[in-house]
C-alpha cells in the first residue's frame, strides 16, 4: 500500500491558505478514485481506494502542520508502510516561484516546518515529496503570516491549476516513478520560454 499524505492544518479559517494546499491535492485525488478521506484515525483523516491501479492511503493530518511529523509516524506504523518505498508527501513550499512543481525523492526540510517535523518522527529522510511552489507574486512582509492567509482571488485561480498538476504528478509517480515523474515536472523555464532540463 502506498501512503499519500497531504500537508496543512485542520479547521475552516486555514482551508483555502497557501499552506493547505497539501490537503486540497488530497481532496483532488479522493474525488477522482473515488475515495472518502473521512475517517479519523492515526491523528489524521484517512481514505483508502484504487489510484492509479495500486491500492493507496489518502491522509490529512489534524495534528497542525508544524507537528505534522507525530500523525505520519502513526500513520506509517499503523498501516506498515516503509517511507522510502511507500510514501509520498505533498505540501507547499514558499522557497518555489507561485505555481512551480517539484518532486524530490529525498532530501532535506529545506526550512519547512511541517516536513522537518516528519523527518525527525520518522528518523529519514528517505521519502517522495511533491513541493508546490506558493512564493508570493508581490512583496510581502512576513512570509509565514502569508501562506496562513486566505488566498486572493487571482491566487485561487492559479491555485486551481497547480492542484491539479500536482495530482497528476502524485498519480504519475504511483504509476510509473519517481524518477519518470521528476523528468516530466522538474524543468526550469528561463525568461526566454526555452525549458531547461
Amino acid at each position: 500500500m502506498r501512503l499519500i499524505v497531504g500537508l496543512g492544518n485542520p479547521g475552516p479559517e486555514y482551508a483555502w491558505t497557501p499552506h493547505n494546499l497539501g490537503f486540497l491535492v488530497v481532496d483532488e485525488l479522493a474525488e477522482s478514485a473515488g475515495i472518502s478521506v473521512e475517517r479519523p484515525e492515526a491523528k489524521s483523516y484517512i481514505g483508502r481506494g484504487q489510484l492509479a491501479g495500486q491500492e493507496v492511503l489518502l491522509a490529512k493530518p489534524q495534528t497542525y502542520m508544524n507537528v505534522s511529523g507525530l500523525a505520519v509516524w502513526e500513520l506509517a506504523k499503523r498501516f506498515e508502510c516503509d517511507p522510502a518505498a511507500g510514501l509520498i508527501v505533498v505540501y507547499d513550499d514558499v522557497a518555489l516561484p507561485w505555481g512551480m512543481i517539484r518532486i524530490r525523492e529525498r532530501g532535506s526540510a529545506g526550512g519547512h516546518n511541517g516536513l522537518k517535523s516528519i523527518i525527525g518522527a520518522l528518523g529519514t529522510d528517505e521519502f517522495a515529496r511533491v513541493r508546490m511552489g506558493v512564493h508570493p507574486e508581490y512583496p510581502v512582509d512576513d512570509l509565514a503570516a502569508y501562506v496562513l492567509h486566505p488566498m486572493r482571488k487571482a491566487e485561487l485561480e492559479s491555485a486551481a491549476e497547480m492542484i491539479e498538476e500536482a495530482a497528476t504528478a502524485v498519480e504519475l509517480i504511483l504509476a510509473e516513478g519517481v524518477h519518470h515523474a521528476m523528468s516530466r515536472f522538474n524543468k526550469r523555464v528561463p525568461p526566454s520560454g526555452e525549458i531547461l532540463i
